[in-house]
C-alpha cells in the first residue's frame, strides 16, 4: 500500500524525461501506472463488499512511535478507483490534448503528483498524514491550474484557489488537533469509534466550525465556491480530473469520512445540509447564467458538490446511500462532458455554447458520449444518473429536520441539472451546423476512449446497478454512516413520491431549457460582479494589501534606532506584563555571599557601560564597550565557565579590533537627537535592563522541571567519553546545534570572502 501510494511520486519525477524521448506516446506509457493501481485496488473489492476494513501501518519516526498509516474501507476503495480508474483515461487523454505542447513533462510531473496526493489523501489513517496530503493537493493543483503561467488569466485563478484552499487547510490543521484531543487519538481507525466522547466534549462546536471550514473551501462550498469555475484556466484534461474524481471532492470524503465522529448532532445537521442546499442553489442559478461550456459544467459541479454535501448533512441510511450513489454517477458523466468539451475545443475551436451547434455530423462518437453522460447529468432513466437522482429524493424526502425544504431543494436542483444537460447535450450536436474557427472532425482515439468509456459504465451501471452496489456502494455507505447499511438500487421502485419529483423535475428543467435564452439575459443583470462571493474575496485581498502597506510606512522607517526600540519596547511590554502578573514580588536578592573581586569587577562593568554611553569620541566608546566586554569575560571565568569566559574573550578581542580598523573611516559624532529622545532612550535603557535583572532572578527561583546538569555530569564520560562537560555537550547531546551554528559561520565566512573577491574586482 506504500508503494502504491509513492508511485505515483516517483514516476512524475520520470515523466519529464520519458515526455522527452517518447512525445506523443507518453500518456500510453504513464498510463500503465494508473492503471496498475486500479487493479490493484480492485483486487481488495472482495474483502472490502464482504464487510472488511483493512489497516496498513509502516514505521516512519520509531523513536517517536510515529507510524505512517493506510485505511483501506469501502469509502476509501471507492475514491481510490475512481482516482486511479480516471486517472488513467486522464493520463491517455492528456497525452493527445496536449500533443506537441513544449512543457508536456512538466505537465504529467504535476499530474502524477497530484494524482498520488489525492491517493494519499483519501487512504490516510493518521490526521497529520492526512493533513500533509490535503495540502499537497491545493500545492499541486496550483501548479495544474497556472500550468499555462504565460496567461495571466491562469496565474490569477493559480493564485485564488490556493489561497482559499490553503486558507481552509490551516482551519483544518486546527480542526484535526482539537479532534485528537477529544478523541483521544490521530487515527482515524482509533477516532471512528470514539464519536459520542467527540461528541460530548466541550470543544466540540469549535473543532466541528474548523474541520468544515477546511472541507467548505476544498469542496468550494458557498460562499467560496467562486474558485472552482475560475479553475476552468487550467488544461481540459486538469479540469476534468479535478471535477470528476480528485480536489474538489477530497472535502466531501472528508464530510463523509468524519460523519460517524462528528456527525449526527443538530449543529452537524444545520450546518452542513442548509449549506449544502444554499450551494446547490447557487450553483444551479450561475450555471444558467454561464455561456462557455466548461463554465457551464464547472458550476454544475458546485451544484453537485452542494448535493453530496447536503447528504452528508442528512446523515440517515438512506443520505449515506444516496451520497455514495451520487458521488459515483456524478464522476463518471462529469468526466465524460468535460472531456467532450475538451474535444470540441480542440477539434473545433470553439467554447461558448452560443457559438455551437450541428457538430454531431462531423463528430459523432463524441456526440454520443456527450449525449448519453448529459442524459445521466438529467436523471433519464435507465441511466445511473437517474438511480443517483432517485435515492437523493427518498433521502430528502426521509430527512429526520426539514424534510419538506430539502426535497423543494432536490427537486429544483434536479430542474436546474435537466436545463443543464439540455444546453451540453442538444445546443452542440443538434441544429445548424455553426461555423467554427477549425474545420470540426472526430477526436484521435486517444481523446475518445475516456469519454466513450465513462458515459459506458454510466449506462452499464444503470441498467445493472448491481453491479457497483453489491461490489462497492454497499461497503462505501456502511463507512458513511458508521454502520452497516443495505441500500436498494434498482432501476424502477414503482410509483412513488420520488418518482413523482424525478418526472416533475424533467418537465421543468426542459421548460427552462427551452427559454434558457430570456432566462439567461435575465441573470446577467444580477450585480454579482459587484456584490458577489468573489468580490468579496478581491476586496479581502486589496483589504490585506493596503494593510501591509500601512504597517511597512509605520514599521520600515530605515532608522536603525527606531527599529531596535520598537523590538524592546515590545519586548519590556510582553514580557513585563507576564512577569507582573505572574510574580508580581520583586525576587529575594541575596548578596551575603558576594565577595570584594566580583563586587570590583561588577562595577567595572557598568561603569565601563555608562562610559560607552557618555563618549564622544569612538575610540574612548570602543575602549569602553571592551572593558565591559572583557569584565564579562572575568565573571565567565571566576563562575567556573572557562571555555564560555575564552569564546568571550576573543569575541571582545575581535569586535575591538574589528571596529578600531573602521573608526577612520567614519564620521564624526553628530549630535542630531534631542534632550528628551536622550531622556527617553536613557529610561528604556534602564527598563530594558530591570526588566532582564528580574527575569534572571526570576528564572532562578523558578523550576518548572529537574536540572538536567545532573544528568549532563552523570552522561558526560560513559555516553560521550569526555571530562570536559561542556564540550561533550556542544559535540554530542548538542550536535545538531552546533553543527547548525558551525554552517552558519561557514556560510557568514563564504559571503565576507564573495565581498572581499568582488571588492578586489572591481578595484581591478
Amino acid at each position: 500500500m506504500l508503494s502504491a501510494v509513492l508511485a505515483g511520486f516517483v514516476v512524475a519525477a520520470c515523466a519529464p524525461w520519458l515526455a522527452a524521448r517518447l512525445g506523443a506516446r507518453t500518456g500510453w506509457v504513464l498510463a500503465v501506472l494508473p492503471l496498475a493501481l486500479t487493479l490493484y485496488f480492485a483486487s481488495f473489492l472482495p474483502r472490502i463488499a464482504a464487510g472488511e476494513s483493512m489497516l496498513f501501518q509502516y514505521a516512519w519516526i520509531p523513536g517517536l512511535d510515529i507510524r505512517l498509516g493506510f485505511l483501506l474501507d469501502g469509502l476509501s476503495l471507492l475514491f481510490a478507483l475512481l482516482i486511479s480508474g480516471i486517472g488513467t483515461l486522464i493520463v491517455i487523454y492528456a497525452g493527445g490534448y496536449l500533443a506537441g505542447q513544449r512543457d508536456l513533462g512538466r505537465f504529467y510531473l504535476f499530474l502524477l503528483s497530484f494524482m498520488a496526493s489525492m491517493l494519499g489523501l483519501v487512504l490516510s489513517d493518521n490526521l497529520i498524514t492526512l493533513f500533509v496530503f490535503w495540502e499537497l493537493t491545493s500545492i499541486t493543483s496550483f501548479l495544474l491550474i497556472g500550468f499555462n503561467h504565460e496567461d495571466k488569466t491562469a496565474r490569477a485563478s493559480a493564485l485564488q484557489g490556493l489561497f482559499v484552499t490553503v486558507g481552509g487547510g490551516l482551519a483544518l490543521l486546527a480542526g484535526f488537533v482539537l479532534l485528537a484531543q477529544a478523541g483521544g487519538s490521530y487515527d482515524l481507525s482509533m477516532l471512528l469509534s470514539q464519536g459520542e466522547a467527540v461528541r460530548g466534549d466541550a470543544l466540540y462546536l469549535p473543532l466541528l466550525l474548523l474541520l468544515l471550514l477546511g472541507a467548505f473551501t476544498k469542496s468550494a462550498q458557498a460562499p467560496f465556491h467562486f474558485w472552482l469555475p475560475n479553475a476552468m484556466a487550467a488544461p481540459t484534461p486538469v479540469s476534468a480530473y479535478l471535477h470528476s474524481a480528485t480536489m474538489v471532492k477530497a472535502g466531501v470524503y472528508l464530510l463523509a469520512r468524519l460523519q460517524p465522529v462528528v456527525g449526527g448532532t443538530m449543529e452537524w445537521f444545520w450546518l452542513v445540509s442548509l449549506t449544502g442546499a444554499l450551494t446547490l442553489l447557487v450553483g444551479g442559478v450561475l450555471a444558467l447564467r454561464a455561456t462557455g461550456m466548461k463554465r457551464v459544467l464547472a458550476y454544475s459541479t458546485v451544484m453537485a458538490l452542494g448535493t453530496l454535501t447536503l447528504l452528508a448533512g442528512i446523515g440517515t441510511p438512506a443520505a449515506a446511500t444516496a451520497l455514495v450513489t451520487f458521488l459515483l454517477a456524478h464522476s463518471l458523466y462529469k468526466g465524460a462532458l468535460f472531456l467532450c468539451a475538451g474535444i470540441i475545443d480542440h477539434e473545433a475551436g470553439v467554447r461558448d455554447l452560443r457559438e455551437m451547434g450541428g457538430l454531431r455530423r462531423a463528430m459523432p462518437w463524441t456526440a454520443t458520449a456527450s449525449i448519453i453522460a448529459a442524459l445521466s447529468l438529467a436523471g433519464v432513466m435507465p441511466l445511473f444518473g437517474f438511480i443517483a437522482k432517485e435515492a437523493l429524493f427518498e433521502a430528502a424526502v426521509q430527512a429526520p429536520e426539514l424534510g419538506t425544504l430539502l426535497t423543494v431543494v432536490a427537486a429544483v436542483g434536479a430542474m436546474f441539472a435537466v436545463a443543464v444537460a439540455g444546453l451540453v447535450a442538444v445546443r452542440p450536436w443538434f441544429g445548424v451546423q455553426a461555423t467554427t474557427p477549425r474545420t470540426p472532425h472526430e477526436a484521435p482515439p486517444a481523446l475518445l476512449l475516456g469519454p466513450l468509456l465513462l458515459a459506458a459504465l454510466g449506462l452499464l451501471f444503470g441498467l445493472w446497478p448491481g453491479l457497483a452496489e453489491h461490489g462497492l456502494l454497499a461497503a462505501a455507505a456502511s463507512a458513511v454512516h458508521g454502520a452497516e447499511v443495505v441500500p436498494a438500487l434498482a432501476l424502477w421502485h414503482g410509483f412513488n413520491l420520488p418518482l413523482l419529483l424525478s418526472v416533475a423535475g424533467l418537465l421543468l428543467g426542459l421548460l427552462l431549457y427551452v427559454q434558457w435564452a430570456r432566462v439567461q439575459a435575465l441573470l446577467q443583470r444580477l450585480p454579482l460582479e459587484r456584490y458577489g462571493a468573489e468580490r468579496a474575496y478581491e476586496a479581502l485581498m486589496t483589504w490585506m494589501v493596503d494593510v501591509a502597506a500601512w504597517q511597512t510606512r509605520l514599521l520600515q522607517s530605515g532608522y536603525l534606532r527606531r527599529y531596535i526600540f520598537i523590538t524592546l519596547a515590545t519586548l519590556l511590554l510582553v514580557s513585563g506584563y507576564a512577569l507582573a502578573t505572574r510574580y508580581p514580588v520583586w525576587p529575594a536578592l541575596d548578596i551575603s555571599d558576594l565577595r570584594f573581586h566580583e563586587l570590583v569587577i561588577a562595577l567595572v562593568i557598568v561603569l565601563a557601560g555608562l562610559a560607552a554611553v557618555k563618549a564622544r569620541d569612538r575610540l574612548a566608546a570602543v575602549a569602553a564597550l571592551g572593558a565591559a566586554g572583557f569584565g564579562v569575560a572575568l565573571l565567565y571565568v571566576i563562575f567556573s565557565a572557562p571555555d564560555v569566559g575564552i569564546t568571550q574573550v576573543l569575541v571582545e578581542t575581535l569586535t575591538v579590533i574589528l571596529l578600531v580598523l573602521v573608526l577612520f573611516r567614519l564620521p564624526g559624532y553628530v549630535n542630531t537627537s534631542r534632550g528628551v529622545i536622550h531622556v527617553r532612550d536613557a529610561l528604556m535603557g534602564v527598563a530594558v535592563g530591570g526588566l532582564m535583572t528580574w527575569l534572571l532572578l526570576e528564572a532562578r527561583n523558578v523550576k518548572l522541571f529537574p536540572s538536567i546538569s545532573g544528568y549532563f555530569i552523570e552522561q558526560s564520560v560513559p555516553g560521550g567519553h569526555g571530562h570536559n562537560i561542556v564540550n561533550v555537550i556542544l559535540v554530542d547531546f548538542r550536535a545538531l546545534d552546533t553543527l547548525g551554528e558551525i554552517f552558519v559561520l561557514g556560510l557568514a565566512a563564504v559571503g565576507v570572502y564573495a565581498m572581499l573577491k568582488l571588492r578586489a574586482e572591481d578595484r581591478r
